[in-house]
C-alpha cells in the first residue's frame, strides 16, 4: 500500500502548477515583449540615412538654367498674345457700352457675341498653353524630366554604394524640420554630376527667378481676366431676357 501511495504521489501534478502556469507565462511575455520591440529600432538604427537639397543641386546645372530660360521665354510670349486678346475684348466692350443706347436688340446681340468670342479666344488659349496638360506642362516635361532622371540615377547609385536605406530631400515644401549637415550629401551628388560644389550660376539663376515671379504674377492676372468672362456672359443672358420681356424686345433705356 505504501508503494502504491508513493507511485500515486509521483504521478500527480501539483495543483498550484496548473493554476499559476498561464499567469507566469503572461508575466514572462510582458518581460520579453519590450525586448522584442526594441530589437526593431536597434536594427533600424544600424541603417544609414542621408539627405540632399535638390534646389541647391539644380543651381549648379547649366542645362537646368537653360531649360528654365526657354520655358520662361515661351510663357512670356504666350502671355503677351493672351493679354492682347483680352485687351481687344475690353476695347470692344468699352465701345459697345458707349453706343449701346443707339443699337437695336439685334445689333446688341451681335456686338455682345463679338466681345464674348474675343474673350473666349483668350480663355481658350490660356487653357491650351497653361492648363494642366497644356503646352507649358508638356514642354517642361520635355526639358526638365531628363535632368531629373539623371539626378535620380546619381542618387540611386550613391545609395547603393554607401548602402543608404533612404535619401531625403530637404528642398522647399518638405516636412524636414531639422537636418544635421553631417548627413547632407548634396555636394557629393554635385561632384558625381561633374560640377564643383559652390560654383552655382547664381547671377543667371537670380534673374530667372525674378523673371519667373513676374511671369507668375502675369499668369494670375490673365486667369482673373478669364474668370470675368463667365460673369460677363451671364450678364448678357440676363440682359437679353429682360429686353425680350419688356417693350416687345425694345431694350430698357
Amino acid at each position: 500500500m505504501s508503494v502504491r501511495a508513493n507511485h500515486t504521489h509521483m504521478c500527480v501534478v501539483p495543483p498550484n502548477a496548473l493554476i499559476f502556469a498561464f499567469p507566469n507565462a503572461m508575466r514572462l511575455l510582458r518581460f520579453l515583449l519590450p525586448l522584442f520591440i526594441l530589437a526593431g529600432p536597434i536594427q533600424a538604427a544600424a541603417q544609414k540615412y542621408a539627405y540632399v537639397d535638390t534646389e541647391y543641386i539644380l543651381q549648379h546645372l547649366p542645362e537646368y538654367a537653360e531649360a528654365q530660360k526657354e520655358l520662361n521665354s515661351l510663357a512670356s510670349g504666350w502671355l503677351d498674345e493672351i493679354e492682347e486678346k483680352y485687351d481687344a475684348a475690353n476695347q470692344l466692350e468699352v465701345a459697345y457700352r458707349a453706343e449701346r443706347v443707339l443699337l437695336t436688340p439685334e445689333m446688341r446681340r451681335k456686338r455682345e457675341d463679338e466681345i464674348s468670342g474675343k474673350r473666349s479666344e483668350g480663355t481658350d488659349m490660356q487653357k491650351a498653353k497653361f492648363g494642366v496638360e497644356g503646352e507649358l506642362f508638356q514642354k517642361r516635361q520635355e526639358l526638365i524630366q531628363p535632368i531629373q532622371e539623371e539626378l535620380f540615377q546619381v542618387l540611386k547609385d550613391l545609395a547603393s554604394q554607401r548602402q543608404y536605406m533612404v535619401i531625403f530631400d530637404k528642398a522647399k515644401d518638405s516636412n524636414m524640420l531639422y537636418t544635421n549637415p553631417k548627413y547632407d550629401v548634396s555636394d557629393r551628388v554635385i561632384k558625381e554630376l561633374g560640377y564643383t560644389p559652390g560654383e552655382t550660376i547664381e547671377g543667371e539663376e537670380e534673374s530667372e527667378e525674378e523673371k519667373g515671379t513676374s511671369l507668375q504674377d502675369r499668369m494670375n492676372d490673365t486667369l482673373d481676366k478669364g474668370k470675368n468672362k463667365v460673369n460677363d456672359r451671364k450678364d448678357q443672358v440676363i440682359n437679353r431676357a429682360n429686353s425680350g420681356v419688356k417693350g416687345g424686345g425694345r431694350p430698357k433705356q
